[in-house]
């Protein structure tokens, strides 16, 4: 048995109005195009999560929305401020609480954290921009089994400037 990680950083922000705190910082026009581009890429793939954990900064909050819309997600979108500036443990140790009815689940987040977590479960380091989903398969049959001795396999790696 398998569960499904789908690791996925926030969509392209907004700098312009500079009184914005960091994490009130909104979309800008190229993330709200990315992110129901890679949402309908997940319903292509066939991989509409069963449940999306994201980060509570506005620009992850829009993106996991964006996303859901796209990819016809049926549930909640799960919110967590302890995604915002988090490290790979916390991140694991979220997604150990999570309900083994989940078989695939989605967390929208910030680097360095996904990009370090994506290291971290696969031993593969890639450049994690704007937008992009990694897939990882997790040898775990129940999700409290995942920690950082976890090796995953990265079976995809989609951008949305390859997906244009």
């Amino acid at each position: 048995m398998t569960k499904t990680l789908l690791i996925m950083r926030h969509a392209k922000s907004d700098w312009d109005n500079t009184r914005l705190s960091d994490h009130a910082r909104p979309l800008n026009k190229r993330g709200k195009q990315d992110a129901p581009l890679m949402g309908k890429l997940l319903k292509d793939e066939d991989l509409t999560p069963d449940l999306i954990i994201t980060s509570t900064a506005e620009r992850a909050l829009t993106t996991a929305e964006l996303v859901a819309l796209a990819c016809d997600y049926g549930g909640e979108l799960v919110t967590t401020g302890r995604f915002y500036h988090a490290d790979p443990a916390t991140y694991l140790e979220l997604l150990q609480g999570v309900d083994d009815q989940y078989n695939r689940v989605m967390i929208v987040g910030h680097n360095p954290g996904m990009e370090e977590l994506l290291y971290d479960l696969t031993d593969q380091a890639e450049h994690f921009t704007t937008a992009n989903i990694a897939h990882v398969e997790l040898p775990i049959s129940s999700w409290a089994q995942l920690n950082e001795d976890t090796t995953g396999n990265l079976l995809n790696l989609w951008r949305p400037k390859e997906q244009i």
